[in-house]
């Protein structure tokens, strides 16, 4: 199957402008992400998705791909569904943040084998959840899955409730799940998915995927142990210049 890696990319950030060409010990956060995302075995092409001219030359100068997508996408998934329509002969889609500039490409690769699989439109990963920061953190979206690993319901509460039970002793009673924001689609379901309407749920929640489920797609969830660290502040890079400064 031919799968192509796209990297969502703005430059106007509301929480910090200008993110994906901030520098990272000497390149480019995009650049980093492209790197480790060329890296995957899955993926037969490795393409950036902006909105900006500045990015585009940027990743061409590094020897990247890019392409411009309208500045009117809501969502990373509606500029990898305009990607999509540029590269006709791929069959699936992995969209890749491009704010996690450590993305290790064997998450990549644990979506590009299970899209792979006959039956799987939609997939995506979850890890578990072990702190509770995270658990009552309600920028951490939660998951819950049936027994065929697919998710039922996306919250940014912490879910399920556990009755009876102090909420600080809930990890030692029950297994929590927090989504990985990175996913795979079939090429027709992505056209289709980004084509219905903004639901009731995912209005609520403000999460995307939960528009989907709504409307009766199954997202078929994989367990990662590797952790992600994205970017979403000028604070968060200073967070992770510290920790690459101490590994060297």
């Amino acid at each position: 199957m031919k799968i192509l890696g796209v990297i969502p990319a703005r430059y106007a950030s509301t929480r910090f402008p200008g993110k994906p060409l901030a520098d990272i010990c000497g390149k480019s956060m995009i650049q980093r992400v492209y790197e480790q995302a060329s890296k995957s075995l899955s993926l037969s092409q490795v393409v950036v998705a902006t909105d900006d001219e500045q990015i585009l030359e940027h990743v061409s100068n590094f020897g990247g791909m890019a392409v411009i997508t309208s500045a009117a996408h809501q969502s990373g998934t509606d500029r990898c569904a305009e990607v999509m329509t540029k590269f006709p002969d791929f069959e699936a889609c992995i969209n890749i943040q491009g704010d996690e500039p450590l993305i290790d490409p064997k998450q990549i690769d644990l979506l590009g084998g299970k899209i792979s699989e006959n039956g799987v439109e939609l997939a995506t990963l979850i890890k578990k959840i072990n702190t509770e920061e995270e658990l009552f953190n309600q920028n951490v979206p939660k998951v819950v899955c049936n027994n065929k690993a697919e998710a039922i319901y996306f919250s940014r509460e912490r879910i399920p409730h556990l009755r009876g039970i102090p909420p600080s002793d809930w990890l030692k009673y029950h297994t929590f799940y927090k989504h990985i924001g990175i996913y795979a689609y079939r090429s027709q379901t992505l056209q289709n998915i980004t084509q219905l309407p903004i639901s009731v749920l995912e209005k609520a929640e403000s999460l995307e995927q939960l528009r989907w489920i709504e409307n009766d797609f199954k997202i078929h969830t994989l367990v990662t142990e590797l952790e992600t660290l994205a970017v979403d502040t000028p604070e968060d890079l200073e967070i992770l210049l510290k920790k690459l400064n101490a590994g060297n």
